[in-house]
């Protein structure tokens, strides 16, 4: 995942270095600096060309990292809008782009957190839905939390809240 270059903490660390290799003319070390971390290719090769004084901002720098860790994790269903939702977090509110690009939070951790979450909160299926649903099993439970619990719970995740 962040193979070459390591994961870095902030938009500031990954500019830092963006601009180090643009010095030092290494072009291609900054397009695959820009593949780790989820950042267009045409977004560095304007960067590269000195049209931009920064590869990234810290919206971008987190929507990159959720990019290149859903590629890994490859979520389906509702961990897709899961995903969806932090990008749109990482729009709306920069504390929370910065904090999903730290190196000790991650979409595992953040998916990990609801997983936690529903298994401490099941609750027993009444026999009719079993039946309905053609379980046979003698007792069947679910905990998936409602989007504004997910919502919560992925807030308090990245951010402490």
């Amino acid at each position: 995942m962040f193979d070459r270059f390591g994961e870095f903490d902030s938009a500031a660390e990954i500019n830092k270095t963006a601009v180090n290799l643009r010095k030092e003319g290494d072009i291609e070390s900054i397009k695959v600096l820009a593949e780790e971390n989820g950042i267009d290719l045409d977004i560095a090769e304007a960067f590269i060309d000195g049209d931009l004084f920064y590869l990234c901002d810290d919206m971008a720098a987190a929507i990159g990292k959720i990019e290149v860790e859903s590629k890994e994790l490859k979520p389906v269903e509702i961990m897709e809008d899961w995903v969806e939702y932090l990008k749109a977090r990482c729009f709306e509110d920069e504390n929370m782009a910065k904090a999903i690009r730290r190196k000790e939070k991650s979409l595992k951790g953040a998916i990990g957190a609801l997983l936690t979450w529903s298994f401490k909160h099941q609750i027993p299926i009444d026999k009719d839905i079993m039946k309905a649903a053609g379980v046979t099993a003698g007792r069947c439970t679910l905990g998936i939390p409602g989007m504004a619990k997910a919502k919560q719970i992925m807030t308090e995740y990245y951010l402490g809240k």
